[in-house]
């Protein structure tokens, strides 16, 4: 196929996973009546409480929930990525450590079926001029292994990441090495550095691995300290923004064009360019 229509759905989602999900449904079924047959939710979609991730992933609620994921993958025939979401076990089967979990970015085929799971490699420990004024990731969260992992969707490869990972070019030069046409970034960027930085890193990554790029933001105040920027958008191989959200929770669908993507590669094929 050369043609893939895909979605995505930007919330405020919090600390109530039924509530989120309830919401996730809403949205995920009017993407799909619009033609999306690729739905991408945003990092930390069923749970926006870093403090909370360990006893979620612990908890029984975690089989219902996940299987109620598949569930909907399954009824709409879709692709469904779960932009994170708090795994206890590495992809091993190894126990995560110190309380910690794996931010797993999950990819549901339209069997129901996980077929794969990218775990976030770069974790999000700095210090921000906004309420928070500081987080650190690696109290919650144990860093993924260095693999880059792309999926086959519809005939179109696509390349997994995780938020804070779009600040590190060589993960997604390593994505278009093994043939990512599209780059998945969801995320929960905050307020104060989505406005900086959010729209011009989702458009760098597209440029200069002449590919699209899908980039999920949550959006909102998630509590008394955490605000997010929305701003989902889709760009071009070219770095054009082709479609967007602005900073409230909603979706949009856009055909991506595997004959588009060939055309900007074939005029400047800087991949074949390259001397490091």
């Amino acid at each position: 196929m050369s043609v893939l229509c895909v979605a995505a759905i930007q919330l405020t989602s919090k600390s109530r996973w039924q509530d989120n999900l309830a919401e996730v449904e809403r949205l995920l079924e009017l993407a799909v009546r619009d033609g999306a047959r690729l739905v991408v939710l945003p990092e930390n979609v069923f749970l926006f409480n870093g403090k909370g991730m360990r006893a979620l992933a612990e908890s029984a609620d975690q089989n219902v929930l996940l299987e109620s994921v598949q569930t909907l993958a399954k009824a709409w025939s879709i692709y469904l990525v779960i932009g994170s979401h708090p795994s206890l076990y590495s992809p091993r089967g190894e126990l995560v450590a110190d309380g910690r979990v794996r931010q797993t970015c999950w990819v549901i085929d339209p069997d129901g079926v996980f077929i794969e799971r990218y775990d976030k490699i770069h974790l999000f420990d700095v210090t921000v001029d906004d309420k928070a004024a500081s987080y650190r990731e690696s109290d919650v969260i144990e860093a993924g292994d260095l693999e880059p992992k792309i999926v086959e969707v519809d005939g179109f490869k696509v390349g997994l990441s995780i938020c804070y990972d779009v600040r590190f070019p060589e993960l997604y030069r390593a994505l278009t090495g093994l043939g990512a046409e599209l780059v998945l970034v969801p995320a929960a960027f905050t307020y104060v550095t989505g406005k900086r930085h959010w729209n011009i890193l989702l458009s760098a990554r597209a440029i200069e691995n002449q590919c699209y790029v899908l980039g999920v933001n949550q959006c909102g105040w998630h509590n008394a300290t955490r605000q997010t920027y929305g701003h989902s958008a889709l760009y071009s191989p070219v770095g054009g923004e082709l479609t967007g959200l602005a900073e409230e929770p909603g979706y949009f669908v856009f055909n991506i064009n595997k004959d588009e993507l060939a055309e900007c590669r074939a005029k400047m094929p800087c991949l074949s360019h390259r001397r490091f």
